[in-house]
């Protein structure tokens, strides 16, 4: 459990929010990887504590099977200083972060890495490589974060986008940033996830771009270009995770008090909203890059040990949700 859970629990209680007695979520995912085999990880210079404990964690888990990418030597030190074993992973010499970036892009490029996880590189030196037009791992969807959270304030899963990648995202972008959350929530078991469209108000303002994007968007899936989830926006943050304030503002929706995905406007939203739930609301979280030839497990250089495990039980379900196993 994390270290916060003794803040979860000191946390004044919101009256409009039920609130379940402890953490209900990340276990489920974890359970789920137990009978799926584990897949091979192009694990990016993995050169703090946490970052190379992280990636053999996940390993004797079951859940990845690591190559790591990075200075040998430095590699090899910071295992003995901390204790782990790393002799029996495969290990791709880099001498730069920029390179181990490059290398982990094209190994997964090559289809040789099923995913590639973050190490403690910058997020910018790492996404650089992965969204190179030619050399990187580009499809036809945009690339998108999304934040996948467990708090003992909310009793279903609650994923959070784009609140890493896309900074100020056009309403042609927020199109693949919905997608791309849904079908993350459907390989997370959430056959039809309810998405609210975050914005300040519950009405349509000219004014606030937001709301116009949250309309048109709600339209979008009216008409079949989003697919697969329940819409509904503008929405303000506390209608869409409380019945009670829904209510009170006499707002009817499935949406309403019940979402399972928060679309919020811009980067900056997002961010401030996820690390506000995780440091002041106890919040555990994990992330992941959607929308790439291969997941990419994109964790915060100074997420916990147990962040990146939750993080890689993600990858391996959301792998499996578009590569079935076949069972012979």
């Amino acid at each position: 459990m994390s270290d916060l859970a003794p803040l979860a629990e000191a946390t004044a209680v919101d009256p409009l929010v039920s609130h379940p007695a402890d953490f209900h979520v990340f276990h489920k995912f974890i359970e789920r990887c137990k009978s799926l085999p584990a897949i091979t990880t192009a694990v990016v210079w993995p050169l703090t504590d946490v970052a190379l404990r992280g990636s053999v964690e996940a390993a004797e888990a079951g859940l990845i099977t690591p190559t790591l990418i990075g200075p040998e030597a430095a590699m090899r030190a910071l295992a003995a200083k901390i204790g782990l074993d790393i002799g029996g992973y495969p290990v791709l010499e880099a001498e730069s972060e920029a390179k181990a970036a490059e290398i982990g892009v094209a190994v997964c490029r090559s289809g040789a890495m099923q995913a590639m996880m973050k190490g403690s590189l910058h997020t910018d030196e790492l996404m650089k490589a992965a969204m190179h037009r030619d050399t990187g791992l580009r499809t036809a969807r945009r690339i998108s974060h999304v934040f996948i959270m467990d708090t003992p304030s909310y009793e279903r899963t609650l994923l959070i986008t784009d609140a890493a990648i896309n900074i100020t995202p056009e309403l042609e972008d927020k199109v693949h940033i919905v997608q791309n959350a849904i079908d993350l929530a459907h390989a997370l078991g959430i056959p039809e996830p309810k998405v609210a469209l975050l914005s300040a108000i519950e009405t349509v303002n000219p004014m606030i771009k937001s709301t116009l994007d949250a309309a048109a968007l709600c339209k979008m899936a009216d008409r079949g270009q989003i697919t697969g989830g329940i819409l509904d926006g503008p929405l303000a943050f506390d209608t869409a995770v409380s019945v009670k304030a829904a209510a009170i503002k006499k707002l009817v929706s499935p949406v309403t008090g019940q979402a399972d995905i928060l679309v919020v406007p811009d980067l900056e939203s997002g961010n401030m909203l996820a690390k506000q739930l995780e440091y002041l609301g106890g919040a555990q979280l994990a992330g992941i890059v959607l929308g790439a030839r291969v997941p990419t497990i994109l964790t915060s250089r100074a997420d916990s040990a147990e962040t990146r495990l939750v993080s890689c039980a993600v990858a391996v379900l959301l792998h499996y949700a578009t590569h079935p196993v076949i069972k012979v």
